[in-house]
């Protein structure tokens, strides 16, 4: 009889915990990193601004397939929110039930903060695609709390064309910078002097007077520093 509970036993034990883990240790968008293993570092910031958005702010989330990232995230807005790693159809389905129930998950591939809460999200970046980092606490998402994650081969990244330029003006309170550029070939654009705007962690990395080299891209209809090195 004690032979045939210990078995009983086992069997539960693998068919909740263990296959749990198991469910959740590799995902379309990934799995969970080692710590040892982080290739570099992508700090987030979660807010809300003056008019009215939600906002993940970061450096261009463009990943080489493979490559380990720790995300440093800050919820430095005044309500309580999330950072969720993964497919664009699995956020629009678990969106879904959160409108139903805001229920708070304990996975590896999201956390949760409260305002002025720090945390960090190791995770591996094993396939290919385009997946997305969302807020999906109901009316968040809505918002504008979301962005793309691309992951693709090295030869992917190379493939990036940056253009040099010299910064000549910093506005940080209204989020702008002022860049004397050579031609931005993606945009189709001529080299000039002009404004874009630049997240607070690509702001942090900057200074009037410095030469760097960048990407522009148009962001909700501005242009907008997405990369800079």
């Amino acid at each position: 009889m004690k032979k045939l509970l210990l078995s009983t036993s086992l069997v539960l034990f693998a068919s909740t915990g263990a296959f749990a883990d198991v469910g959740h240790a590799k995902m379309a968008v990934g799995m969970p990193g080692h710590t040892a293993k982080v290739d570099r570092s992508i700090d987030v910031t979660l807010l809300e601004n003056d008019e009215g958005e939600m906002l993940i702010e970061s450096e261009e989330m463009t990943i080489k397939q493979g490559e380990t990232i720790r995300f440093n995230i800050t919820n430095k807005g005044e309500l309580e929110h999330e950072f969720v790693l993964d497919t664009l159809e699995n956020n629009a389905e678990h969106k879904i039930e959160m409108a139903k129930m805001d229920m708070e998950h304990d996975d590896p591939n999201r956390i949760r903060l409260d305002p002025g809460a720090t945390g960090e999200v190791v995770w591996t970046f094993a396939n290919a695609g385009t997946f997305e980092a969302a807020c999906l606490i109901p009316g968040h998402y809505e918002s504008g709390m979301h962005r793309a994650v691309s992951v693709g081969d090295q030869m992917a990244q190379a493939d990036v064309e940056y253009t040099s330029g010299t910064i000549k003006k910093i506005d940080a309170k209204a989020g702008k910078v002022t860049i004397i550029h050579g031609p931005l070939v993606n945009l189709d654009m001529p080299a000039m002097t002009m404004v874009f705007r630049a997240d607070e962690a690509m702001m942090a990395k900057m200074a009037e007077g410095q030469d760097i080299e960048f990407v522009a891209d148009r962001v909700k209809g501005k242009l907008t520093v997405t990369q800079m090195k």
